[in-house]
């Protein structure tokens, strides 16, 4: 079963970066994505916006923070997660996040300037997700630089 999903739409908070206990870099801001139509029987223009938490981990969290700002445009895939959990009075909530596995600048009505980071071999550096396999990451390198 595939839970893939890509959106695209305006960063509404600065992301924000945190450590997990054991170290784990984690970032993660508020995402608005609207869908716009024309009714046919009024000619007026209709629009819905919906809301989603989109978190990331590990070298693309840091790149994230350090990149995205609010109203910065993006273009996210990952997979959508439900967590669950309890207030202090005892009520059970629950909401369902965009767990990132790539983030980058829509240039449909902006521009972007790349700049490459040296993959690194230390715990949580390069492409590696901190230790969580990626979807889709080539097996082999041939070598060729991407930029």
């Amino acid at each position: 079963m595939d839970n893939t999903v890509t959106l695209v739409g305006n960063v509404t908070r600065d992301p924000e970066l945190r450590y997990t206990p054991n170290g784990q870099t984690v970032a993660t801001f508020g995402l608005a994505v609207n869908r716009r139509w024309q009714n046919r029987q009024t000619q007026e223009w209709e629009e819905q916006v919906s809301f989603f938490d989109v978190k990331s981990w590990a070298t693309l969290a840091e790149n994230v923070a350090e990149s995205v700002q609010r109203g910065t445009r993006v273009v996210v895939t990952g997979r959508l997660e439900q967590r669950s959990w309890e207030t202090d009075n005892g009520e059970k909530r629950s909401k369902i996040e965009v767990v990132a596995d790539e983030i980058a600048p829509s240039l449909r009505w902006a521009t972007a300037q790349v700049q490459k980071i040296e993959r690194s071999n230390a715990p949580g550096g390069g492409s590696s997700g901190g230790g969580r396999p990626i979807a889709n990451e080539p097996s082999t390198y041939d070598g060729e630089e991407p930029f």
